[in-house]
């Protein structure tokens, strides 16, 4: 499908200068622009790369005056990160959607399907299953006993969902995801082995959640791990037996949470951040990449280090750590000193 830079303008109320019929059919980064592509300008440090990029059509604020002649076409806007969001969404929107039911898909007899929904080769829905309107269930994957889908959720390759979990409306999970394994709990005997602890509960994750790939949810021991709407998981993400997090929370690849912890809303948790069993993260907490937390924080806390510091303890703490190898060697020439006076004394 291709677009004009008219069309572009007309859409985002943008003014041209340059080819109102330039054409695009992709979007690209401005530093990798080639013929054809839409690219957009909104980070400052990458405007030496509006002179030279391949790219058709660039976007770029109604502020922004080039200071080198441009080749490409500029369609200058009020705000190009929002302008690329809108234009991503409908790129996206505009999209083929996968239709039908296959013929190789198994699908028990007491599973309720919606209207319209997608469900390929290979994929299981089994028995007392409800999937809502306009589900998209990919090849592979697997919905077990009174699973219940929302309308609109999108399940991509390879996604398992254990029995009794409840999936909201409107989510993504990526291939590979897997919703309601049994918690990790294990209660040890007096000759050295491991009896498993039964997990009777469920997971319930609620509207516009998205969930990446290979990310795992267990189920809760009793009642339900949940994860509130609006949270957004990256891979790789491991949530133990009944964890909640918090509406609006965002989570990097990596994250680990173990049992009973519970995360606030409009969290952000970065990359390999480790948080222990029975800890409570309160809202709009930040918290740095690797760092591992062992107890409670306050609302709006920033955390970095392992064991997790206050941000401002910890960048001190930091400064302080650099400078050890300095310190160790003006420390052993002040000993070496003070030995000498005091040799020099005893004459």
């Amino acid at each position: 499908m291709q677009f004009t830079a008219e069309m572009i303008a007309g859409l985002l109320n943008g003014e041209i200068v340059g080819d109102k019929e330039a054409t695009v059919s992709t979007v690209s980064s401005i530093d990798g622009g080639k013929a054809g592509s839409l690219a957009y300008l909104t980070n400052p440090r990458y405007e030496q790369y509006i002179y030279t990029t391949e790219a058709s059509i660039v976007l770029v604020d109604k502020t922004f005056e080039p200071k080198e002649s441009v080749k490409a076409t500029l369609i200058k806007v009020e705000n190009v990160g929002e302008c690329v969001l809108n234009l991503l969404e409908m790129y996206n929107a505009a999209k083929p959607r996968k239709k039908g039911i296959s013929k190789l898909a198994s699908i028990a007899e007491s599973a309720t399907v919606g209207e319209d929904c997608y469900i390929g080769d290979f994929a299981v829905v089994e028995s007392g299953a409800k999937l809502g309107n306009n589900v998209q269930i990919y090849p592979q994957c697997y919905v077990g006993d009174k699973v219940v889908i929302g309308e609109g959720t999108k399940l991509y390759p390879g996604v398992k969902i254990y029995e009794g979990c409840v999936i909201g409306k409107n989510c993504i999970l990526h291939a590979g995801a897997v919703i309601g394994a049994d918690g990790f709990g294990f209660a040890p005997r007096e000759d050295g082995t491991f009896a498993k602890i039964p997990q009777l509960g469920n997971v319930i994750i609620e509207d516009n959640v998205e969930i990446g790939a290979n990310t795992c949810i267990d189920r809760a021991k009793t009642d339900s791990t949940i994860i509130h709407s609006g949270v957004k998981l990256d891979n790789l993400i491991q949530l133990g037996h009944n964890v909640e997090v918090g509406a609006n929370t965002v989570m990097s690849a990596q994250v680990g949470i173990a049992g009973t912890s519970k995360v606030g809303a409009n969290c952000f948790i970065a990359g390999q951040v480790g948080i222990a069993d029975h800890v409570t993260i309160g809202n709009e907490v930040k918290i740095g990449s690797k760092s591992g937390i062992d107890k409670n924080v306050a609302d709006g806390e920033i955390r970095f280090g392992y064991p997790a510091l206050p941000g401002v303890q910890y960048h001190r703490s930091f400064a302080v750590f650099r400078q050890l190898p300095d310190m160790a060697y003006t420390l052993r020439n002040l000993e070496k000193s003070v030995k000498a006076l005091q040799e020099a004394n005893e004459k």
